[in-house]
């Protein structure tokens, strides 16, 4: 019933899924749906709470354990391959994400889900940072997160709306290179 309503939202937006659409969608009948979930707003909830654990965790996924800074352009470019390879998999899930300003509930759950992400990031980059002697460290690194993680989420956005001119590789290689060379010179 969740992978019907997802195809709903993907294909006309959330206000679009109800009871009836889900059993038309499922070819059963509303009682069907109705004995699973109580109300269209259930539906919704559970939908948003299983893609939102599936992305986070592949985001968080994407991100590097243990990040090697001796080749920072390395770490770039093999941290992008990641993220859009997790895009790659669930790119469904990923366009509700960017639709989120059409549904306050759903912005409000990515919101949530960026802060982590750009907390995770932070904890990565600071010591990197330090590695590098970067001058006035700390007052950068809010500035350097923050273009980092909306390089990502903007070629997110670019890779779901050219569909398969990129491949995860390709894009990941072209966006790490870039955003290593741009930021370079931040030092």
């Amino acid at each position: 019933m969740l992978d019907a309503a997802l195809s709903i939202v993907v294909a006309q937006g959330t206000a679009a899924v109800t009871m009836t659409s889900v059993a038309e969608h499922l070819g059963v009948t509303k009682p069907v749906v109705y004995a699973c979930f109580a109300a269209r707003e259930d539906v919704l909830l559970a939908l948003l709470e299983r893609e939102e654990q599936a992305l986070l965790a592949g985001v968080l996924a994407a991100l590097p354990e243990n990040p090697r800074f001796d080749d920072p352009e390395r770490l770039l470019v093999d941290g992008f391959r990641a993220l859009f390879k997790v895009v790659a998999d669930r790119p469904a899930s990923w366009r509700i994400v960017f639709a989120a300003g059409a549904d306050p509930a759903i912005a409000e759950r990515f919101a949530q889900g960026r802060a982590v992400v750009t907390r995770q990031v932070a904890e990565l980059m600071a010591p990197a940072l330090r590695q590098w002697d970067m001058p006035d460290a700390e007052r950068k690194l809010p500035v350097l997160v923050e273009t980092f993680v909306g390089a990502a989420e903007g070629a997110v956005r670019a890779m779901l709306q050219a569909g398969d001119t990129w491949t995860a590789d390709e894009l990941g290689e072209f966006v790490g290179t870039t955003l290593f060379r741009a930021l370079r010179g931040t030092s």
